[in-house]
């Protein structure tokens, strides 16, 4: 979802907002996308993979560990993405954002 609250009508644009609102959600904890240890992704459409592999590779350089499923429909229907990420933030590295 963009910040006014509307959903982009292309998936890989939906999924380039989402991986916006994950990385600014990691800003504001003190932490960043080399923090994420783990990823777990449900999309509703199987021929979106590619385009949320894409997106995914632009926002993480390395390979935490990753489940992806696509299942038939989130509970929220418009929406074609949602994703659980999970960070390890070290004491040292989340002072800096004190």
């Amino acid at each position: 979802m963009r910040p006014d609250g509307t959903r982009p009508e292309d998936f890989a644009e939906e999924a380039r907002q989402a991986s916006d609102n994950v990385c600014e959600a990691l800003r504001c904890a003190g932490a960043e996308p080399s923090d994420i240890v783990q990823v777990r992704s449900w999309l509703t459409a199987r021929g979106d993979i590619d385009a949320y592999v894409k997106v995914r590779k632009g926002v993480i350089s390395h390979r935490p560990a990753n489940t992806l499923a696509v299942v038939p429909q989130l509970i929220r229907l418009s929406l074609r993405w949602e994703s659980e990420v999970t960070t390890v933030v070290t004491h040292s590295a989340a002072e800096q954002y004190e």
